[in-house]
């Protein structure tokens, strides 16, 4: 029972993250796309949506357990990518903070490579059929 409870509430973790990343992007879009101007991406409005929908796919696998292992996955790489692109060594200089919110992401992928690998757990998952992390 203790398993399936800590199985449950790290789901409920990973999609909270990202139900609360999607919330802020959809409340302030033109505030999001700042921040990915600030960092030199072009089409940051676009990216700020493409985000937004991205991290709202990957809530609700995460959430649902529907392919979750693949949603993992991909969290994880999106995390290190954020990781770089948002705080990475060139950051570090102007705001020490900086370095910290790198090693953060670091910390989020372990979680999610972890429950890539063990999946979603028995209970309260959506099972639709994925050949990609066939069990």
């Amino acid at each position: 029972m203790s398993k399936t409870i800590a199985i449950l509430l790290a789901r409920l973790i990973f999609g909270a993250v990202f139900v609360m990343a999607t919330s802020f992007k959809f409340m302030d879009m033109q505030a999001t796309a700042s921040y990915i101007a600030a960092a030199g991406f072009p089409f940051p409005l676009f990216l700020a949506w493409i985000a937004a929908f991205f991290e709202l796919g990957l809530a609700l696998a995460l959430l649902t357990g529907a392919f979750f292992s693949e949603a993992a996955l991909l969290a994880g790489i999106y995390v290190i990518f954020l990781a770089f692109a948002f705080h990475g060594p060139s950051h570090w200089s102007g705001n020490q903070a900086e370095f910290g919110f790198f090693i953060d992401h670091f910390t989020f992928l372990a979680g999610l490579l972890f429950a890539a690998v063990h999946g979603p757990g028995e209970k309260l998952v959506v099972k639709p059929r994925s050949p990609v992390m066939a069990r």
